[in-house]
């Protein structure tokens, strides 16, 4: 089996005012922002000497980047071999909204839920975000 969801990559969800919002945590959670909203860093728990890093972002109110679905929320999952996955999904009928892109950061891919629900899933590289964030993530 290909399938290999390895964490929580992401957590996107709209609001009325994103920068508002990202100002918001910043000052009452603590969270370090940029113009994404904020990067957390975290560590492979098989490899603790690994960064990784899980991406909050909240997105404008009226953003199409979340359709088909309706939700006001999208997770992007971390995962190995997203060819694989792919491959799987096509197999067992999962809906799978576009074709893999690929990034200095790493592969995505979208698919749709049972419920309709978009689910982002990612292969990624996390070097770049280490190298191009460090000391600038939320831990």
């Amino acid at each position: 089996m290909s399938k290999k969801v390895t964490g929580i990559g992401g957590i996107f969800f709209k609001a009325e005012d994103p920068k508002k919002m990202t100002e918001w945590y910043s000052k009452n959670l603590g969270l370090v922002t940029n113009e994404y909203g904020s990067l957390f860093e975290t560590r492979n728990v098989d490899k603790p000497e690994i960064k990784e890093h899980l991406q909050w972002s909240p997105f404008e109110a009226k953003t199409k980047y979340f359709e088909p679905s309706k939700k006001e929320f999208m997770i992007n999952y971390r995962v190995e071999n997203l060819e694989g996955m792919v491959e799987d999904f096509k197999k067992n009928g999962v809906t799978v909204l576009d074709e893999i892109e690929t990034y200095e950061y790493g592969k995505f891919v979208h698919i749709i839920d049972p419920e309709g629900n978009k689910i982002e899933l990612w292969e990624p590289i996390d070097k770049v975000f280490t190298d191009m964030y460090e000391g600038q993530t939320t831990k």
